[in-house]
């Protein structure tokens, strides 16, 4: 075996387990990007702890169909980059948006979450949702709700009564 052939090996290895480790994978054209914006786009995947990188398409795929997830090869075209999201689904998508919205060159092409395939609208959905912290904190705030409410109601009653008593004592 040639010694490229063991690189593209080892490329496919490094593919796969980023894979696997990612919580979304978002694939973004990234044609007319020039220098200085393509270093600012991987400063800030790499702030929000994503990967982004450029590979070879059918590397790609055949890191894909290792891990028997198939059906991108008519997905795999032209320039395409990938972000790699492995602390939260939305961070990727959200930073890749943000992208476009400086750099109207660039386009989202699809995503990957759960082996599942997303389209660009649903990349650019999923860049709209908050991050898991502030759903699981809006869900908590959701939960205690009544029971908040109902130690309001139970100490009114008694808060009334302290009142009466205090106007009661102030008007002699």
């Amino acid at each position: 075996m040639s010694a490229n052939q063991e690189k593209k090996k080892l490329i496919v290895e490094e593919i796969k387990e980023k894979i696997q480790n990612a919580k979304s994978i978002i694939f973004i054209d990234y044609r007319g990007l020039n220098v200085n914006n393509d270093i600012k786009l991987r400063r800030e995947f790499k702030k929000n702890n994503c990967d982004y990188k450029v590979y070879k398409n059918r590397l790609f795929l055949r890191a894909l169909n290792d891990l028997g997830i198939t059906g991108y090869e008519d997905r795999l075209q032209n320039t395409l980059s990938v972000a790699f999201s492995y602390n939260d689904e939305t961070d990727a998508a959200r930073v890749a948006k943000k992208a476009l919205e400086d750099n109207p060159t660039i386009a989202i092409k699809f995503g990957i979450i759960d082996k599942q395939f997303i389209d660009e609208n649903a990349v650019k959905a999923l860049a709209d949702l908050p991050s898991r912290e502030v759903l699981v904190a809006r869900l908590l705030g959701q939960l205690n709700a009544p029971a908040q409410q109902l130690c309001s109601v139970l100490s009114a009653t008694t808060r009334n009564l302290v009142y009466a008593l205090d106007a009661i004592a102030n008007k002699n």
